[in-house]
């Protein structure tokens, strides 16, 4: 009797145990952002010009995007021409077919039978932007590295028997830009993965009239997957419950240099906290409000919750500043001169002699560096870029 009791006891013991296990592991998972941010896949650190050892705290350009790794990149090939990324909870398709219009894209989601499941869509831009990783390089024109990781993922490259360029290789969102660019260009936002960066393309050739055509990854699961969730913390804060990031609800309110703003970020202490930095690129577009632009409600790209400062544009009114992030944008002629930057206002470039919205506000470049005031703004490449080098910054901290 001894012994039963004994026994008894020890398995009552053991399933209070289990139950607390599973209660414990169950308020984890609920408590897990519903729009985590996956890492850039940046380990190396750079300078203005060049890849450097490991700054140390109040070293200069000490906060770069390689000294805060967040959500490591952690995928699952099912066999199936699947891949599930398992940070983000959303199921790929591992292979583009041809590119295809944008009508035809959601006509082919619809009836897509892969892996046993019939629920996959075209994804939204966030969405598809969880996918790279800044470990791309290009050059120009010319391809070097892909930005996403090809042990998982096939990346074609533009078809020069077509009269393409290596980096005409987009991958076309389900996001339509709310207002138009080029002018009066229909457009869809999209990510090159060969070039590294977010454009709106046009859904129609200005000339022709026919609809274009692009590459489309199709995605399923997580529904929530890049619905913000904000709160107003009423000291100077903006959380992201659905992210578990902590914003500056203020932006700089004056542009600097990329090295400046990694020691702005550094150095802010605001609402009892000193662990504010620069985000990362993926961790900036998150809060892009895709639904808002310039042209159609007269504001920066974000959710109104946020401060916004305005440029004094003689050229035009409603423009708003580019903003620093804490990642190297490796493309050019040198590769580590560059850092990434999201519009929040429209992505300006000059086309024909005049100022245009040419990309879309959310857009995400790259700007110099560095460079001596003097000799910008100024305009790059074939859809004349403006490069104004002296950007703005908000800062972010991260809540879990």
């Amino acid at each position: 009797m001894e012994f039963i009791a004994i026994k008894n006891t020890l398995f009552t013991i053991l399933a209070f145990s289990f139950i607390a296990f599973v209660y414990a592991e169950n308020s984890m998972l609920s408590t897990m952002p519903s729009y985590a941010i996956v890492d850039t896949g940046v380990k190396d650190f750079y300078s203005n010009h060049a890849i450097i050892a490991k700054p140390k705290t109040g070293e200069a350009f000490y906060g770069q995007d390689a000294h805060y790794q967040i959500n490591v990149p952690k995928y699952t090939d099912n066999g199936d021409d699947t891949i599930t990324d398992n940070v983000t909870g959303l199921m790929w398709q591992k292979n583009m077919g041809e590119k295809i219009t944008f009508n035809d894209a959601f006509k082919y989601a619809k009836k897509l039978k892969l892996g046993g499941y019939s629920d996959w869509r075209v994804p939204t831009i966030k969405e598809l932007y969880s996918l790279i990783q800044f470990t791309g390089s290009v050059r120009g024109q010319r391809a070097i590295k892909p930005f996403i990781d090809t042990r998982y993922f096939n990346q074609p490259l533009g078809d020069g028997r077509k009269g393409e360029r290596e980096i005409d290789a987009q991958t076309w969102s389900s996001t339509e830009y709310v207002a138009r660019t080029m002018g009066n260009d229909k457009t869809v936002f999209g990510v090159n993965f060969v070039d590294g960066r977010i454009k709106g393309y046009p859904k129609f050739h200005p000339r022709r009239r026919q609809a274009n055509k692009m590459y489309f990854r199709f995605v399923r699961g997580n529904k929530a997957y890049g619905k913000n969730n904000f709160v107003d913390n009423k000291d100077g804060t903006v959380t992201d419950v659905a992210t578990g990031l902590m914003w500056q609800k203020e932006d700089s309110r004056r542009g600097m240099v990329w090295q400046q703003g990694l020691q702005y970020a550094e150095n802010l202490k605001l609402a009892g906290f000193d662990d504010w930095r620069l985000p990362n690129a993926k961790e900036l577009q998150s809060i892009v409000d895709y639904t808002r632009s310039p042209q159609t409600h007269g504001t920066a790209a974000i959710n109104s919750i946020f401060k916004v400062s305005k440029l004094n544009a003689p050229r035009g009114k409603n423009q708003f500043p580019y903003y620093w992030t804490s990642t190297t944008h490796l493309d050019g002629r040198n590769l580590y001169d560059s850092a990434v930057y999201i519009a929040f206002g429209a992505a300006l470039g000059r086309m024909h002699g005049r100022i245009m919205d040419v990309h879309g506000a959310g857009a995400q470049r790259s700007d110099p560096k560095s460079g001596d005031a003097n000799h910008y703004p100024r305009y790059f490449g074939p859809q004349g870029d403006l490069q104004r080098v002296y950007n703005y910054v908000r800062c972010v901290r991260s809540v879990h």
